[in-house]
């Protein structure tokens, strides 16, 4: 009994018709008829009962069918489960992120993935919410780290909220403490204050405008238009003060002074994004669970 039998039997099973499942398996219909008489001859039994446009199963034919198609659907799940091992042992994953997820959150989580998977190629892209959107809808990635809400809501897309996490207020230790001194400061205590703001299309410059106008006051700019790392450094120089992310205020080392926002303070929400149409490869299956293990 060979595999591709079953296969020819379930098909003509299931059409009730040699022809089209000739068609359905991509084969010629007289190579197929003469594979289900082999099997029969295997079996000793007759599967089918041929009458002139009726294609019956005997009695033999219907114990049969149930066992092949268990059979091949084993064959199936086989040949997925190698495939999903042999993707974590080469190939690559496409994720996009922000600028300040790639420099707070990723570093440990990538190290901690290629470290037990140094078989897969990391291809980072690094955007704003709405472009890493934009990527992940016309397939140019596997995953994306998204700021909640998306701009442009996308039913084509899955978000999995990952976590929320606090911002902070950045100074340089060299200048005087922001907010009269406070130790703790609110949104509005940042009037007056010189900022150093991210570029257009940021999500922590929109985020941060938004807190400062439902604060009552227009934010004043010291430097505005730079990417994180430029921020941090002309905060460090003594040009302002920024908002930024708790867990990069964590990472950006000495020269930073960090002041927690009081209460209810500001936050952002962190969400996992995959196209809703297509499943992730089993690698990007994998570090998705990782982040969200995390």
């Amino acid at each position: 009994m060979q595999f591709q039998q079953l296969q020819y039997f379930v098909a003509v099973a299931e059409t009730r018709h040699f022809t089209r499942a000739a068609d359905l398996v991509h084969v010629a219909q007289p190579s197929l008829s003469q594979q289900i008489k082999a099997l029969e001859r295997e079996l000793g039994a007759d599967l089918f009962l041929r009458a002139r446009g009726n294609i019956t199963l005997t009695d033999a034919g219907e114990a049969l069918l149930p066992l092949a198609r268990r059979i091949l659907a084993d064959a199936d799940t086989a040949r997925h489960e190698v495939q999903e091992l042999v993707q974590l042992r080469s190939g690559r994953i496409r994720l996009g992120a922000t600028p300040s997820l790639c420099t707070g959150l990723l570093p440990d989580v990538l190290r901690a993935f290629h470290d037990r998977y140094p078989g897969i190629q990391l291809l980072i892209e690094e955007s704003g919410s709405h472009d890493l959107v934009r990527e992940l809808a016309r397939g140019a990635l596997d995953l994306a780290l998204v700021v909640l809400p998306l701009p442009t809501p996308s039913p084509a897309l899955t978000t999995v909220e990952l976590l929320r996490e606090d911002l902070v207020v950045v100074s340089s230790p060299d200048s005087p403490r922001p907010g009269r001194g406070q130790r703790g400061i609110r949104i509005a205590d940042l009037e007056g204050e010189r900022l150093v703001m991210f570029r257009h299309g940021y999500d922590l410059r929109e985020l941060t405008v938004a807190a400062c106008r439902s604060a009552g006051f227009e934010p004043d700019f010291a430097v505005e238009g730079g990417e994180m790392d430029a921020v941090l450094g002309f905060v460090r120089a003594g040009l302002g003060v920024a908002v930024v992310p708790r867990m990069v205020a964590a990472r950006s080392g000495r020269g930073l002074r960090v002041t927690p926002l009081a209460r209810p303070g500001l936050h952002r929400t962190i969400a996992l994004a995959h196209r809703s149409d297509v499943a992730p490869p089993r690698a990007a299956r994998e570090l998705q669970r990782m982040l969200l293990e995390r």
